[in-house]
């Protein structure tokens, strides 16, 4: 299987030209323009997993990628970069923390092993609209009692104000138009004493390529490769991500990128 898959990712690098559906014939000189026209703005087009234009096959398939996925090129590098400092110099010997679009809750994993290492108490919640998003936060997290699981509406939190001291979304906002992204991050910051963390993706012609060339090299499914290659395109550029969040009060607000093509904003 290890094999393989290197196996398949260097053919791909040397010997598959690229296209829009994935691997497959593109001209030179298609491939020399089409990432300066297209990344130029953000996508706006939904994509399928939006609509709710799969199968429960295709869904399970993508429970199933997604984890993977988010464990070779997911957003554990930057939430450790940004969260873990916070931990470090908080005070208090426990925290609170809500997942907005939590997806399966992975990260509210990570967040709980960094709390448990830094001899912190953790009360997490991960929200999401979609029901089987939030029962499988519930099922992943059965020996992790610092998680729980809410289905709810990311534009009407069902939390009192300061309910939390963080909250953070992760790979979430690109799912929205400009419009929606400033009600959203308006909610979070309502619900949250501290700050809000934003963890999302860096628009980048180069990450569409690298992204199609895992996708071939571990044979990621059609609904995983064509959402995720249209993500990448509703990505962000950090000056697009701090306007979004103008209409946050904040003392401080930052945005930072980190590896691999991520961008992290912080409001304090």
């Amino acid at each position: 299987m290890k094999y393989t898959a290197v196996r398949n990712f260097w053919v791909a690098v040397f010997l598959t030209p690229i296209s829009n559906h994935g691997p497959g014939p593109l001209p030179l000189a298609v491939l020399k323009g089409y990432p300066r026209q297209v990344f130029s703005h953000r996508e706006t087009r939904p994509e399928r997993i939006d609509t709710g234009d799969y199968t429960p096959e295709e869904y399970t398939a993508f429970l199933r990628e997604i984890r993977f996925i988010n464990r070779h090129l997911g957003d554990r590098r930057a939430l450790r970069k940004v969260f873990l400092p916070e931990i470090k110099k908080l005070r208090a010997a426990e925290f609170s923390l809500l997942d907005v679009g939590a997806g399966t809750g992975e990260l509210l994993s990570e967040v709980a092993d960094l709390a448990r290492a830094n001899k912190k108490t953790a009360h997490l919640v991960g929200l999401d609209l979609n029901e089987r998003s939030a029962c499988e936060i519930a099922a992943a997290s059965r020996d992790c009692p610092e998680i729980a699981a809410v289905r709810g509406d990311a534009f009407m939190l069902p939390f009192a104000d300061n309910a939390f001291d963080y909250s953070m979304c992760s790979l979430f906002t690109h799912h929205l138009s400009d419009e929606q992204i400033p009600l959203v991050l308006v909610e979070m910051s309502r619900v949250a004493r501290r700050g809000i963390f934003v963890i999302d993706l860096k628009r980048s012609s180069t990450a569409w390529v690298l992204y199609q060339i895992f996708c071939f090299a571990f044979g990621i499914s059609p609904l995983v490769r064509q959402d995720g290659l249209l993500s990448i395109r509703k990505g962000f550029t950090d000056q697009e991500l701090r306007e979004n969040a103008r209409s946050i009060r904040s003392q401080e607000l930052k945005v930072m990128k980190v590896a691999p093509f991520r961008l992290v904003l912080r409001s304090f």
